[in-house]
């Protein structure tokens, strides 16, 4: 039995297939599940990692011998296994994937009833803690399994309830799906939509022969951003491995940060919608701030992390959240994030909008100029942020999550990893592009120090 400490996280629970976690502490994990959150039906699904139908098989398995039963949903992008827990009324679900990670690992997404996720020391943490000691007394009777093979085209018309499918016309479209769960739920989408769409690895392929599921990683984008270039088309769409996240390449093939993205779709949605907050992580340019503002919403400045955004957004009923990272969350998707709903969404907005992608981001990148996240290793965060908090202290300081600085015209925050030595940069100045760079080669000297 493999099962390291290690592999549970903040969020899910991720490691080395074989290595840190195999079939059986997938097992301990399952019963482990039930015994923290006392759920009596759970939905299981499993991403396209050649690992992954065992170690779902295992899970479930787990999850029975504690007395809970099952509904098995087979191959499953994680929005789809949010989706089953919310629309069915289970206590409780599991999407068996290692997300972006490269092919050699596994995991899972735990979340709750209503697709509330699991996580922290009370979620993910009580569980490797039951996990570990695995001593439960075995349940009377055994749940039951049973298989849902209809999910995919409730899901399907669910995420096209969100737009005018009729609408989106006219536009061609380049899409790398990454041989990731993407290719399972575009193709009965694409036949919904009257788009020219160019599609590349849309065969589910857990080898991911092509290139690793992480759109955001630079090396990873290289081809949708190529490929749009040369098919001359007018957005490009890249999907993370298990689907749950969508990044946006405009129409001359540049990358469009998820602040940005976050600004469009509040605006496009509250147009529609009315007045509503709307939740954004404390990285983001404060054009997503501005952007609600003049579109009649109420921004929320939060932590980063989907527990924390997922909670949030039921605290204040947002109606709409977005962060950096390409995490895209919406009321009305009972508060979980999905990457094919915000794809809907922006070929919605440029179909109806006349206006081509990169003239709809001019203003944002004119105006507002951001870093990117940084990171940055060190030996002592704490001390570095403490060498920050005193260089800046004549800036307006915050500690909603790690170190937010501003001033008039820039700002910055600075976040510890939780799980490595690191320190997380996101910097903006809207004096220019010189003014960041400088700004942010300051605050990186004195983080690395």
């Amino acid at each position: 039995m493999t099962l390291h400490p290690g592999v549970f996280k903040a969020y899910d629970v991720r490691g080395l297939y074989g290595d840190e976690i195999d079939e059986e502490g997938a097992e301990r994990v399952g019963r482990a599940f039930v015994g923290v959150t006392g759920a009596q039906r759970v939905a299981v699904g499993h991403d396209v990692r050649l690992s992954s139908p065992s170690m779902a098989d295992r899970f479930a398995a787990g999850v029975q011998s504690a007395g809970a039963d099952v509904v098995e949903l087979g191959l499953a992008a994680t929005e789809m296994v949010y989706f089953a827990v919310a629309e069915g009324g289970y206590d409780g679900g599991a999407a068996v994937t290692a997300s972006h990670n490269p092919r050699q690992y596994t995991g899972a997404k735990l979340v709750r009833a209503g697709a509330l996720p699991l996580a922290g020391d009370e979620g993910i943490g009580e569980v490797g803690r039951l996990a570990a000691a695995d001593r439960p007394a075995p349940a009377a009777t055994p749940g039951r399994r049973s298989r849902d093979d209809g999910l995919l085209p409730r899901f399907v018309e669910a995420c096209l309830g969100f737009v005018d499918p009729d609408a989106i016309t006219g536009l061609r479209v380049a899409i790398d799906a990454a041989n990731g769960m993407a290719g399972v739920y575009l193709p009965p989408v694409l036949e919904r939509l009257d788009i020219d769409a160019v599609p590349f690895f849309l065969d589910p392929d857990g080898r991911f022969p092509n290139h690793e599921p992480n759109p955001l990683l630079p090396e990873n984008r290289t081809f949708i951003e190529r490929a749009v270039r040369e098919e001359g088309a007018d957005l490009g769409l890249a999907f993370d491995g298990d689907a749950d996240r969508c990044f946006f390449i405009d129409d001359t093939g540049q990358f469009v940060a998820g602040d940005f993205i976050t600004a469009l779709l509040a605006r496009h949605i509250l147009a529609r919608e009315g007045p509503n907050p709307v939740i954004y992580d404390v990285r983001a340019s404060w054009a997503v701030r501005e952007v609600i503002e003049a579109a009649g919403g109420t921004p929320v400045e939060h932590r980063v992390g989907h527990a924390f955004i997922k909670t949030r957004m039921r605290e204040v009923d947002a109606l709409f959240a977005g962060e950096v990272s390409g995490h895209y969350y919406f009321r009305d998707f009972s508060y979980a994030d999905t990457g094919l709903v915000p794809a809907l969404l922006v070929l919605e907005l440029l179909a109806t909008g006349g206006r081509p992608l990169s003239e709809l981001l001019a203003d944002l990148r004119e105006r507002y100029h951001v870093s990117g996240e940084i990171n940055s290793t060190v030996d002592d965060a704490p001390a570095a942020i403490e060498r920050l908090r005193a260089r800046y202290a004549d800036g307006h300081q915050g500690e909603l999550d790690g170190l937010s600085v501003a001033y008039d015209d820039w700002h910055f925050n600075v976040r510890p990893s939780n799980t490595e030595p690191l320190l997380r940069l996101n910097l903006e100045s809207l004096v220019s592009e010189a003014d960041m760079e400088r700004r942010r080669d300051e605050v990186l000297e004195i983080i690395r120090e």
